[in-house]
């Protein structure tokens, strides 16, 4: 699948760029079972709608692929073509699919318990029964641990190790960063033998196969990454990722992530039906009883108020559609169904993901 994405002149002021062509040749598959690609394109006047919010509410760049054609590229309100920019939470993603790829190299079992590699976590009768799936959907029963986000702390994953569980597993959803600190660790020993470390792991499965090269993250001082947070990119380098989701693990005629595996980032749990393995789902929009609800918005809530069921990002975007959401309504867009991906990158001013779509989609 070829899906390298040449650098078309940067635009001017707030140009539409006009079917820049990217990809050739490319059939792109939904990654919803029984959904099928439906050709319908995007209107210039929608997109024109659609960019003008996102840049009324401090966007700072918007980049639009259908079928293959670049269609707007945009860098409002200071944005800049070459600034990579914080993804935020959307840095969850890429350990995701770097987990993914440990899993189908033999390297760990997604259903495995956390305890076969983290023996300290044996003698407390929570801990020892989670698994790393479970790790990764945030419904392990561990505390958030937002104080894992400040770089005061030397030494994340052991901090993350101490953290207490508030929970069984499954019972709540407590989206945070110890989860992922929790990974970070069982990654560090299980690449320990080979001379890896996790971050260069990502890089060499992931980041190099797409062609982003070194990018910027935020680490401990132990040199270990935080796994919620810390990736900047720029949106054109964003774009790749969404290009690899679309292609359901290829990139430029080369299977990254197995289709197979990527399908279990889009499968929900019962105690946050919007969520799977890092990605937001929409796989509700088309219930009689569902909500639209802003995602920050409800995270911003303590985890015992917080209500994930009957809710979607956009009623009137197809049911396929997964978001990529990082803080201050940074956002990754992708419907397979659509052959579409937005990239959205925005400094922290009000943003409507549903009022967006609606826009762009013209529904």
């Amino acid at each position: 699948m070829s899906c390298d994405i040449p650098v078309p002149p940067i635009p001017l002021g707030r140009r539409v760029v006009r079917s820049a062509s990217l990809l050739r040749g490319v059939a792109f598959v939904a990654l919803a079972a029984g959904v099928l690609p439906a050709r319908a394109d995007l209107t210039q006047a929608a997109m024109r709608d659609a960019a003008d919010y996102s840049a009324s509410r401090r966007g700072c760049s918007l980049l639009v692929v259908q079928h293959g054609k670049l269609l707007l590229e945009e860098y409002p309100n200071g944005g800049d073509v070459r600034m990579p920019h914080q993804i935020y939470s959307g840095t969850k993603s890429f350990f995701t699919l770097a987990v993914l790829v440990a899993a189908q190299e033999g390297l760990l079992r997604l259903d495995e318990p956390v305890v076969n590699t983290i023996p300290e976590w044996r003698a407390d009768p929570r801990k020892s029964k989670i698994t790393l799936r479970e790790l990764m959907n945030f419904s392990d029963g561990l505390d958030p641990g937002f104080h894992l986000h400040s770089d005061k702390v030397p030494d994340r994953n052991a901090v993350a190790l101490r953290t207490p569980t508030v929970a069984a597993k499954g019972a709540v959803f407590t989206y945070g960063p110890s989860h992922g600190q929790v990974l970070c660790e069982v990654l560090r020993r299980k690449l320990a033998a080979r001379g890896e470390t996790p971050f260069g792991y990502l890089q060499h499965k992931l980041l190099n196969p797409l062609g982003l090269g070194s990018v910027p993250y935020r680490a401990d001082a132990q040199g270990m990454p935080l796994v919620a947070s810390g990736i900047r990119l720029t949106a054109r380098q964003w774009l790749k990722f969404g290009m690899l989701v679309l292609g359901r693990g290829s990139f430029e005629r080369r299977m990254i992530v197995e289709p197979q595996g990527l399908a279990q980032c889009f499968e929900s749990t019962r105690i946050n039906p919007m969520f799977g393995l890092g990605f937001w789902l929409n796989s509700a929009a088309k219930r009689s009883d569902v909500r639209e609800s802003d995602i920050e918005d409800l995270l911003e809530k303590k985890w015992q108020e917080q209500d994930w069921h009957n809710r979607c990002i956009c009623r009137n975007a197809p049911t396929d559609l997964v978001a990529v959401v990082g803080s201050g309504y940074q956002r990754l867009f992708v419907i397979p169904s659509l052959e579409l991906v937005i990239v959205r990158q925005g400094t922290n001013a009000r943003f409507s993901d549903a009022e967006f779509l609606r826009k762009i989609l013209r529904r």
